[in-house]
């Protein structure tokens, strides 16, 4: 008779026990990792721990953003106008990571339909500035001034010279939001004063130029000059003006320089200089002496112009104050039809002139009103090398400093087209900056690239070895358990 086996109670069945021990120690676990994925978390959104492997390093904070960050006067505050399900995730883990670098920066998302208040709030009757979704406004309440970053101002854009259209080249988050900091947080900010009637480059004409400067912490205004109440402190740009200054103009510019202000001229070869007394007094005072023609360069010199254009110049850059950061950085400008100038030779004690841009030597100045349309030398023409662009210093009379720049064509300050194919932009700035005597404004803070590179051969090699190499692991793994159990 077989024996009656005894009943274990239904708690202790060994089976129950052991696999309520189990279910308990999975629940611990993965409420322990819950817990640890959440203090993660907020370590990574508070301290900037996440790393960044994406092939662009696109939320990668540069050297120069953390050493703005570390001087901020003011708190800064960002509103990201996204609705819930469109964010912009490298936009945002980018915004964590400022808040994480300074406390004095904080960010918020909201939707710009469900918070009308901030339409209405930022937008500016002066710049036409408005606020839409898929946008960022950077905002400091300690000096009131804003700035709104819209999708399109992270595009950098190239030009495709084959194509012959600009396209998407880089992304610049980190360059916008570091400058729209840093101007947002200035007590204050330059004014550039762009002389208007007397027929010169207008606002239309000059949106390139006017962009330029804005992006970089200048406030650019346009207007007759008895508009303004002229300080030293500010920039007077005389665009190719084709009428001549009033006397009356010409005294309160005379006045100007004298406290120190400083002047940007741009002196095309079609300009009637010849023909405005005052102006042309006006640059003599600088030394700037314009000729009269065209410069065309040599067939003899093809690397000092462009596309077979031989009134399209490239120019020798030469050593001054302005080009001091460039001249090693072999930068390339381009100057669609130029006028020369005298080369400087002695001026009055309180004078420096310093030739920054050069014509090839076999350059020579064309006189373009003659019956002939063609290009080619005539007897009589000048020969080069030209002076295409000068700066100059004078101490006034009263013991302060006024600056000067005269460039004999415009087209570098108005073609989107030279500014995306040379280093038009780094040159307007350094002029600028000299005519200020001020700081470099651009950060230089590069432009993340847009589009992953293209395979090759050489980047495929490690995903190849990584390819071949995990099986062939977890075969070595296997043959090494499972080996020793056969001989058993």
């Amino acid at each position: 008779m077989k024996k009656k086996r005894d009943r274990v109670p239904f708690w202790r069945n060994p089976r129950l026990r052991y696999g309520s021990l189990s279910t308990l120690i999975l629940c611990v676990a993965l409420a322990a990792l819950i817990v640890l994925n959440v203090a993660l978390t907020d370590l990574e959104k508070k301290h900037g721990w996440r790393a960044d492997f994406s092939f662009n390093a696109l939320t990668t904070q540069s050297e120069t953003t953390l050493q703005v960050l570390e001087r901020l006067p003011y708190p800064v505050h960002i509103y990201a106008l996204y609705s819930k399900g469109s964010e912009d995730l490298p936009l945002m883990e980018l915004l964590d990571r400022y808040a994480a670098a300074s406390a004095l920066v904080t960010w918020e998302q909201t939707d710009a339909a469900l918070n009308p208040g901030l339409l209405t709030r930022f937008h500016s009757e002066l710049t036409g500035e408005t606020v839409t979704n898929d946008s960022l406004i950077v905002f400091c309440e300690a000096t009131g001034r804003w700035k709104v970053l819209s999708y399109a101002d992270f595009m950098s854009l190239s030009l495709n010279l084959e194509e012959g259209s600009y396209e998407i080249a880089g992304l610049a988050y980190e360059a916008k939001i570091t400058s729209a900091i840093a101007y947002v947080t200035q007590d204050t900010i330059p004014r550039i004063i762009v002389a208007q009637g007397h027929r010169e480059l207008d606002e239309a004409g000059t949106g390139v130029f006017s962009e330029l400067l804005e992006n970089n912490y200048y406030d650019v205004q346009y207007g007759r000059l008895s508009e303004f109440e002229l300080s030293p402190e500010d920039l007077v740009a005389l665009l190719s003006p084709v009428r001549d200054l009033t006397d009356g103009e010409l005294e309160t510019l005379a006045a100007f320089a004298e406290q120190g202000g400083s002047i940007l001229f741009t002196c095309d070869y079609s300009d009637p200089v010849a023909q405005m007394p005052n102006y042309a007094a006006l640059l003599r005072s600088y030394g700037f002496l314009p000729k009269e023609g065209v410069v065309v360069a040599s067939t003899a010199e093809p690397d000092t112009y462009y596309d077979n254009m031989r009134i399209n110049l490239i120019p020798y850059m030469l050593s001054g104050e302005i080009t001091a950061d460039l001249t090693g950085s072999y930068s390339t400008l381009l100057l669609p039809g130029c006028r020369a100038f005298e080369t400087p030779g002695d001026t009055d004690a309180g004078l420096t002139v310093t030739p920054l841009l050069s014509s090839g030597y076999g350059a020579y100045l064309h006189d373009l009103s003659s019956s002939t349309l063609s290009l080619d030398q005539q007897d009589g023409d000048e020969m080069g090398p030209f002076a295409l662009a000068l700066e100059a210093t004078r101490i006034t009379a009263s013991g302060n400093v006024s600056r000067a720049f005269v460039l004999g064509c415009s087209g570098l300050l108005t073609s989107a087209q030279i500014h995306a194919m040379t280093d038009a932009e780094e040159f307007i700035l350094r002029t600028v900056q000299f005519l200020l005597n001020a700081q470099p404004s651009d950060l230089g803070i590069m432009a993340k690239t847009a589009v992953r590179p293209a395979l090759s051969a050489r980047s495929a090699a490690l995903g190849s070895l990584l390819l071949v190499s995990l099986p062939m692991a977890v075969i070595a793994a296997a043959l090494v358990i499972l080996l020793p159990r056969r001989n058993r």
